[in-house]
């Protein structure tokens, strides 16, 4: 027989604590917290002083103009935030089958993989579960890993980094990232035969915004050759922006490989023929270690191993990036 002795049922933890944990990170302020929670200022003062009494610790900073979390209130607030969204995704499963629906599920993901991967695989689970909706968000890897932690997605696509912590997150490399340069259809460069960095260093390019992985790279690309890199740039990260821009103009542009090629089919863009030194880290599929995946979780990732198997040619080996093979 299982003994639940669990210190939040000691302490008789409430939902309203947690509630109240965000609202005070969020508002920093009692007074306007309890306003949130439609609840009085002294029964909010309540619930938190039995929290940090039960917790032993200070959860927040009282200063003169409101309140900050101290290192215990952080780690209890991001705790908090999964524990009620996990609670809200039980709740919208549960209408779900209620209403005959097979659930729903929210992916992440980088470009390359949100054109090239996520359509075929996307496609195959709603062939079999038409009900099952699904959403999906196409962000940098930094903001995808931070709403995956809060528990606002449940499978990304996109890359891991150093900087990342990376214990509680399970990786399943898929393929590596080459870049191409391209440009728009009819452009001069793309009839000039074999190009070099020197060709085109002279140019005026649509990069990456400042301080993101592949602008550094690309420029990085033509210092190590002795070249300036180019300073007649636009910078987005937007690729509706880029493609207009660029059949409108003769700049150049820098974007993953397998991006460039379905625009290329498509005539939307043309590669151009020039073999870049510059390729991003690999990416691959990311999924939370302390969370299980729904039902409907669970039918998509076996969709993306599936349809990842069939384009990169691989066996989709699990592994935790820098840690072993996954548990």
């Amino acid at each position: 027989m299982t003994h639940y002795n669990h210190w939040f049922i000691r302490a008789r933890l409430k939902t309203r604590q947690l509630l109240l944990l965000l609202a005070l990170a969020e508002e920093g302020n009692i007074h306007r917290a309890a306003q949130v929670l439609n609840m009085s200022q002294p029964a909010a003062s309540k619930l938190l002083k039995d929290l940090e009494d039960v917790l032993e610790v200070s959860l927040f900073e009282r200063l003169p103009r409101g309140m900050r979390p101290t290192w215990y209130g952080e780690t209890m607030i991001r705790h908090a935030r999964v524990a009620l969204a996990s609670l809200n995704q039980a709740h919208d499963e549960l209408q779900a089958a209620k209403t005959g629906q097979f659930g729903q599920v929210s992916i992440g993901a980088i470009t390359a993989p949100a054109l090239m991967l996520l359509p075929d695989a996307v496609q195959k689970v709603k062939a079999d579960h038409p009900d099952l909706r699904v959403s999906l968000q196409i962000e940098t890897s930094d903001v995808l890993i931070e709403k995956l932690n809060q528990n606002k997605l449940d499978i990304l696509v996109a890359r891991l980094f150093a900087q990342h912590d990376k214990s509680d997150l399970r990786y399943e490399a898929l393929t590596d990232e080459p870049i191409s340069a391209v440009a728009r259809v009819g452009h001069p460069l793309l009839s000039a035969g074999k190009l070099t960095l020197p060709d085109m260093a002279g140019a005026a390019w649509i990069v990456p915004p400042a301080g993101s992985v592949l602008r550094h790279r690309f420029e990085l690309m033509f210092q190590e050759v002795g070249l300036v890199a180019p300073v007649n740039v636009i910078e987005t990260g937007a690729l509706l922006f880029t493609t207009k821009m660029l059949q409108k103009s003769d700049m150049l542009s820098v974007v993953a490989t397998d991006v460039a090629r379905y625009y290329q089919a498509h005539d939307l863009m043309a590669i151009v023929p020039i073999d870049l030194p510059c390729q991003m880290e690999g990416f691959g599929i990311i999924t939370r270690r302390d969370r299980l995946l729904s039902p409907a979780g669970e039918v998509m990732l076996r969709a993306i191993r599936a349809t990842a198997q069939t384009l990169y040619g691989l066996e989709g080996a699990e592994g935790v990036a820098g840690v072993g093979p996954a548990t």
